[in-house]
């Protein structure tokens, strides 16, 4: 009885704001966002660990500002503060989003990163461990392992965006008729001009259907046998 009469105890300073809950929250939060902000870095992502230490961290201090201030004063709203989090986290993941010469759209995956980070510290801030500590570990699957199943899925969808990059030898003829002869649909061309050590280079930006799934890499590998593609992939 004395063992469940502490742990009650215990647990009870634990939601509560005082000098033990602080520290644990606080050292949870940058445990979290370390191991978040751990996998991001390790791909080289613009926002890494030491971006997911501190938004974690800051959100679960925000979280405790609130909580503490409605105990002082009675009838405060306790979720006002992480109400604005969790807008003003757009901001800081909208950074992260960036659209590359290649008319690609990279960062998402780390912004949505952050907007999570932020949730789990709001947990920890309000004193919500097995939410925390469950959505990390989830949070942590589905970067890792689930990244998987994504990678396989956009490999073999039906639709593809490809950026290509040709010399003056091209022939756009020679294009359309190999699509033609794949069985592909050519749709929404956009071309444009780029400067690389070769030289101006042409480039094309466009769409194909395929009627049934095919591995995408296949698909580059041919078009880049292509007489005058210097350089192609497909947009992710």
């Amino acid at each position: 009885m004395d063992n469940y009469d502490s742990m009650a105890a215990i647990s009870s300073m634990l939601h509560e704001i005082t000098l033990l809950s602080v520290i644990v929250r606080i050292a949870l939060s940058i445990l979290i966002g370390g191991i978040l902000g751990a996998e991001r870095g390790l791909r080289n992502r613009p926002a890494g660990f030491t971006t997911y230490v501190l938004v974690c961290m800051g959100a679960t201090l925000v979280m405790m500002t609130n909580q503490y201030i409605s105990t002082v004063i009675p009838g405060t709203d306790p979720t006002r503060f992480g109400a604005q989090v969790i807008s003003g986290i757009g901001f800081l993941g909208a950074g992260t989003i960036i659209v590359t010469g290649k008319a690609e759209i990279r960062g998402l995956t780390t912004a949505a990163g952050l907007w999570v980070a932020a949730g789990i510290g709001l947990a920890l801030g309000a004193g919500f461990y097995t939410g925390a500590i469950v959505g990390c570990l989830f949070c942590v699957f589905a970067l890792i392992c689930l990244k998987r199943i994504d990678i396989y899925i956009k490999q073999h969808a039906r639709n593809m965006e490809i950026y290509l990059e040709y010399s003056e030898v091209f022939s756009m003829r020679a294009l359309v008729e190999f699509t033609e002869k794949q069985g592909y649909e050519l749709f929404d061309m956009q071309r444009g001009r780029v400067k690389t050590l070769k030289g101006e280079l042409g480039t094309l930006v466009f769409f194909l259907a395929l009627e049934k799934n095919t591995n995408h890499q296949e698909i580059l590998n041919r078009l880049y046998f292509l007489e005058g593609v210097e350089y192609v992939r497909e947009i992710a």
